[in-house]
């Protein structure tokens, strides 16, 4: 079974940073694309947003416009790992962190997306 286990979240303050971390097993996908997402409090499945993904093989990495500058996203293929790498947070990046994989070589929505982890929780105070 494909299984993705996000961790790293936690409580800091504005200005501060934070690295996720995402462990993904149980697939033999020739190449994939693993991405971050972000849900807000209160906001539905409908309400998340795709903030960085990044494919296997090339590298390929997205951004979403929210993030770039301040978010970091690597891989590790040999551990079948991905990181995102948070600097300078804000209070509106609090919410929970997924990540999940699709085996094409895609972008940040979530709809393109097959397999999705637990969650890990941000708060960003101000």
């Amino acid at each position: 079974d494909v299984q993705l286990q996000a961790s790293g979240g936690g409580l800091v303050q504005a200005g501060g940073s934070l690295r996720l971390s995402c462990a993904a097993s149980g697939f033999s996908f020739d190449d994939y694309m693993i991405g971050w997402f972000h849900q807000a409090p209160g906001k539905g499945r409908k309400g998340i947003e795709g903030i960085s993904s990044i494919s296997r093989r090339d590298g390929l990495t997205y951004y979403a416009d929210s993030v770039k500058g301040r978010f970091t996203i690597s891989k590790d293929n040999a551990n079948n790992a991905v990181y995102l790498q948070m600097n300078r947070l804000k209070p509106e990046d609090t919410g929970v962190y997924f990540c999940a994989v699709t085996e094409p070589v895609y972008g940040l929505a979530p709809g393109g997306y097959d397999y999705w982890g637990q969650g890990t929780l941000v708060t960003v105070s101000s």
